[in-house]
């Protein structure tokens, strides 16, 4: 193509897309191109919240909702200063998307279904003409006499101005890194733990409230994180929002542990081993003729009870009054002091998120553009930033898209 564009955009996902529009709104006169590697574009768009779409979440101040980001906080103040959650719903409600807010902050189509999203995105591009080529894998870029020539494996491209909103995309972090940007080695975020604990597994299904330290040995002499919040038991061990929060949090720290280490879990979020020791004591004198395997004090699940009195050594067909001082003390420790190990991770759903990429030092968060080089701009997981679980991963994708298009 020997047209000379005014921005070529690589990588037809969430922030590819968002910027394109925004930079079209912006700038009528300017032309613009999308290539996308894949035959199809907003992949991740189509697959994330079971394939519902969590488009951002419902926390509303910069600052706080910075929290969320284990790589990217002080970075995204700024930008989050000019582009936030609500006004991600306001662009997308003044466009026909209505939106909910469900119980646990993340904000979804009411429609519930990724296409609804998809489809306002495809519209938009259509309505501002902007070209998108699919099946174009870009094979290298470099910035000559003024103006970046784009190289795919059937065609080059030029144009003034250059955006890489690839993602994780080892190919295209080599190719910046060729043009002297440093880039973070990319390790998984956002993954759920291998525990085989075959009597654990069978609970698959129940999720509780939980205080989770992590430990590097079995001897847990201290805590390297912790995390609060819903765990849920699957066939394969323990995932839900305290286990991903753990994961993002400790990417490179449990990439370092190959993947094998600790956890105590408090099955009574907020509840101190004395604290339940008074309670099963209670229960003792209150409960003393009525079956222990049949009430507990705690409102938990009756299999999962079931299972901590057998981890306990005690048998469910004891009535209270039968409990020992011992029996008491090994059931308060189960419930808040119960040790796994992990050995091994697997990815969330379909939603696979990467710790890693250009290093935050070499962007200009004003801008979103490069400091090594003239008209790049690097938005979205391509940066070294990713989010917990709950519609944060796009919300930076949304920000930076945003306003990086404004210049």
């Amino acid at each position: 193509m020997n047209q000379i564009l005014d921005c070529i955009i690589v990588g037809g996902g969430a922030s590819g897309f968002f910027f394109a529009i925004n930079y079209a709104e912006n700038h009528p006169d300017h032309t613009l191109v999308i290539l996308e590697k894949s035959k199809h574009v907003l992949q991740k768009v189509k697959i994330s919240g079971g394939g519902r779409c969590n488009v951002t979440h419902a926390e509303f101040e910069p600052k706080p909702l910075t929290n969320h980001y284990p790589r990217g906080e002080k970075e995204l103040i700024g930008p989050f200063h000019t582009f936030m959650t609500g006004d991600m719903m306001a662009w997308l409600n003044d466009r026909g998307i209505e939106l909910k807010i469900e119980n646990d902050g993340r904000i979804f189509p009411v429609t519930d279904t990724s296409q609804t999203i998809i489809d306002c995105f495809v519209n938009e591009v259509n309505k501002h003409h902007i070209e998108v080529k699919t099946s174009q894998n870009v094979v290298s870029f470099d910035f000559q006499n003024d103006m970046w020539n784009v190289k795919t494996k059937d065609d080059t491209y030029h144009a003034k101005q250059l955006v890489i909103s690839t993602g994780s995309s080892k190919k295209i972090w080599e190719e910046l890194g060729r043009l002297g940007h440093k880039i973070i080695p990319p390790v998984p975020s956002l993954f759920t733990f291998n525990i085989d604990h075959p009597q654990l597994t069978k609970l698959q299904g129940l999720s509780l409230d939980t205080h989770i330290n992590l430990f590097k040995d079995a001897t847990c002499a201290k805590s390297l994180l912790e995390s609060d919040g819903a765990t849920l038991i699957t066939h394969w061990g323990l995932s839900g929002h305290c286990i991903l929060k753990l994961s993002a949090w400790g990417a490179k720290l449990l990439n370092d542990l190959e993947y094998n280490f600790f956890i105590v879990v408090n099955w009574l979020q907020g509840l101190s081993l004395d604290n339940v020791v008074e309670q099963l004591k209670t229960q003792k004198t209150q409960s003393s003729k009525k079956n222990i395997g049949n009430q507990n004090c705690f409102n938990l699940p009756k299999r999962f009870w079931h299972f901590m009195l057998d981890e306990s050594r005690v048998d469910v067909n004891k009535n209270w009054a039968d409990l020992s001082k011992q029996d008491i003390i090994e059931i308060a420790q189960n419930l808040t002091q119960f040790q796994l190990e992990v050995n091994g991770k697997s990815t969330f759903k379909e939603e696979f998120v990467t710790a890693g990429g250009v290093d935050l030092k070499e962007i200009d968060f004003k801008t979103f553009s490069s400091k090594k080089q003239p008209q790049l701009k690097i938005l979205g997981e391509a940066l070294n930033i990713d989010a917990i679980t709950g519609g944060f991963n796009f919300q930076s994708a949304w920000t930076s898209a945003f306003v990086a298009a404004k210049v």
